[in-house]
């Protein structure tokens, strides 16, 4: 048999491509296992620093209210006669810590209790779905079981959305309603279809975590003290995309299209802040417009700002709120 100059090349190129393959393999079976190395890094990590977050967050701040059988983390400061209850908008991390800039210009004039729903702040998590009716509900029975029965509600964004159920739900409790650049039930964009299981791995990898540590600290130039701001960073690690507030996230389009068939009572007092240049929603000042119209004691205020309008002017919020008040008296 002879051989060729031809076999020797192929023989020699086949040698070649074996040795390239076998090559390519090692490299990828050493990138797979850098990363599950990686992965398996910040996973521990995670739970280590988790664990020890918990000890530092207990009995932080509040009280703890029985609801449901699980815990609800309260707020209150101030001791004036009329009260005011606020609630945060979906996903704030420690909504009674992130409230505190308004909190110190109206408790001077008023009882302020912040509540901090299921998965949010230091309160429990909970299986329960997160339907607009389930959050009212508990948020309903905390104030009960503080007595508190007579009260303005005010809040942040998703709380336009609650907000309107609770005051129709419970129409002899609410006083008067003022929102932060609330959400409106027909605003556009919210069947918009998310990533949830993308953002429970980046929780349960541990990966959010190190995301959270490499970001900037969105605090850091709004006057928060330092202690504060480490508060929130630990509870930002805590409760972002944990399971409670990933379902409330599954069920906000129902939330919002069940809000639709609500409006605020007519005899309601209703003030609207709003962000005076937001971008984000189509129409978004002649959204709450619409709003105005339906309460016979309506006004809306434009403030310069983002959407977290109580970060940055929380002075003009208070003083244009107890204006109103004033006037409706």
């Amino acid at each position: 048999m002879t051989v060729t100059q031809t076999d020797v090349v192929k023989t020699r190129n086949g040698s070649i491509a074996k040795k390239i393959g076998k090559i390519s393999l090692i490299v990828i079976g050493g990138i797979i296992a850098a990363v599950i190395l990686f992965l398996a890094i910040t996973f521990i990590a995670d739970k280590i620093s988790s664990k020890a977050e918990e000890k530092k967050l207990e009995n932080a701040y509040g009280q703890l209210v029985p609801v449901d059988g699980k815990k609800m983390n309260v707020y209150i400061e101030g001791s004036g006669e009329e009260t005011i209850v606020l609630l945060p908008g979906y996903g704030t991390a420690g909504p009674a810590l992130d409230f505190k800039p308004l909190i110190a210009e109206l408790s001077p004039h008023y009882k302020v209790v912040a509540v901090e729903p299921f998965g949010y702040g230091l309160s429990d998590p909970t299986d329960k779905e997160r339907t607009t009716d389930n959050i009212v509900s508990e948020i309903h029975e905390a104030l009960q079981q503080l007595g508190i029965n007579r009260f303005i509600l005010m809040g942040h964004s998703i709380t336009g959305i609650y907000g309107l159920d609770y005051v129709n739900k419970y129409p002899n409790e609410v006083t008067a309603f003022a929102g932060i650049d609330t959400s409106v039930p027909t605003q556009g964009g919210m069947d918009t279809k998310l990533p949830i299981q993308g953002f429970k791995f980046l929780n349960k990898s541990g990966l959010l975590r190190l995301i959270l540590k490499v970001g900037s600290d969105p605090y850091a130039s709004l006057g928060y003290d330092e202690h504060t701001r480490e508060l929130l960073k630990m509870l930002s690690n805590r409760n972002s995309n944990e399971d409670t507030t990933l379902n409330e996230l599954k069920n906000l389009y129902d939330n919002f299209v069940g809000a639709r068939k609500l409006s605020f009572p007519p005899n309601l007092p209703l003030i609207l802040f709003v962000a005076a240049n937001n971008t984000g929603v189509k129409d978004w000042i002649p959204l709450h417009e619409e709003q105005i119209k339906q309460s016979e004691h309506g006004k809306l205020v434009k403030l310069e700002g983002d959407h977290y309008l109580h970060h940055t002017q929380s002075k003009a919020i208070a003083e244009n709120f107890r204006a109103f008040m004033t006037e409706m008296k």
